[in-house]
């Protein structure tokens, strides 16, 4: 990929309802760590109407958006890589649909360095105002 890609984590995934838990670096944002944690700590995707068109719809926000790649998906996960423009840093980017809840779970992480300037968090809520609710 390039310089500063940096390898594709192992731990990726959604088990028993949660993410891999975020490093001690404020470079990442998850749903499912508890709300306490303040510097990880980001809500879950809420959405009105039905969890498959929902999904279809966030789906469709991440294949359209500049420099991602969409690594895995199936009916309720989704893994994207987000490479910054300039020096092509990754981020690793996952979904995980809760329909009981009736919310998208989500966890954004940068693979390099340990300050994100708030890129991942960012991440997030401009793909939460495309979903709208």
């Amino acid at each position: 990929m390039g310089l500063f890609s940096g390898s594709r984590p192992a731990n990726l995934g959604f088990t028993a309802g949660k993410f891999a838990p975020p490093s001690w670096k404020p470079n990442c944002v998850s749903s499912t760590v508890d709300k306490s944690d303040e510097k990880h700590f980001i809500a879950p995707l809420l959405y009105a109407g039905s969890g498959t068109d929902a999904w279809k719809k966030l789906v469709g926000i991440v294949k359209s958006s500049p420099r991602a790649t969409v690594v895995s998906e199936n009916a309720n996960y989704l893994y994207a890589e987000f490479k910054s423009a300039g020096m092509s840093y990754v981020d690793d980017v996952e979904f995980a649909l809760d329909e009981k809840a009736g919310e998208i779970h989500v966890r954004s992480g940068s693979r390099l360095g340990i300050r994100d300037f708030d890129v991942n968090r960012k991440r997030v809520e401009a793909i939460r105002a495309q979903l709208g609710k």
